[in-house]
């Protein structure tokens, strides 16, 4: 794996949620989902609603985006979304977050996984945290330089 693979995954697994946005047959649509897991190979497990507008349209339209930001970072990422029906990685995934949506627990029916294979992704960082970013802010202010930030771009 790459360095900025592993910059990339380690930034999303501090990013709990993001916004999806699918672009089925009703145009572009974001709302706001909780990650799961994220994988070493950069792919994204999201617990779902089988019987929802954002399910059917990746089962539409697999190539979604997602996108999520802290205070001191940000990352969006482009890939293809699949619907998972699998009981057992919805048993392992399952948490009281997911519980709040399905109240059934992994065994409902309507509990189901989408999978996203990231393709692209690009980040920004500001190592060390909000005092590093406020320094930051403050130099930008006093020197015409721009904002200190890490950025990459990352094709998986």
């Amino acid at each position: 794996m790459s360095d900025d693979v592993k910059k990339l995954v380690d930034l999303l697994d501090d990013h709990p949620i993001g916004m999806l946005t699918t672009f089925g047959p009703q145009g572009p649509r974001s709302i706001p989902m909780a990650r799961q897991e994220v994988e070493p190979s950069a792919e994204l497990w999201l617990i779902t609603v089988k019987d929802a507008e954002h399910t059917r349209a990746v089962a539409a339209e697999p190539q979604v985006s997602l996108t999520f930001s802290a205070r001191d970072s940000w990352v969006a990422v482009y890939g293809r979304a699949a619907v998972v029906d699998d009981r057992d990685k919805l048993a392992e995934l399952w948490n009281t977050f997911a519980e709040a949506w399905l109240p059934g627990g992994p065994e409902d029916p309507n509990a189901v996984l989408l999978r996203v294979d990231v393709e692209h992704g690009e980040y920004w960082d500001t190592p060390g945290g909000k005092v590093a970013s406020l320094l930051s802010f403050a130099k930008t202010k006093l020197t015409g330089d721009t904002y200190d930030s890490e950025h990459g771009q990352v094709d998986v």
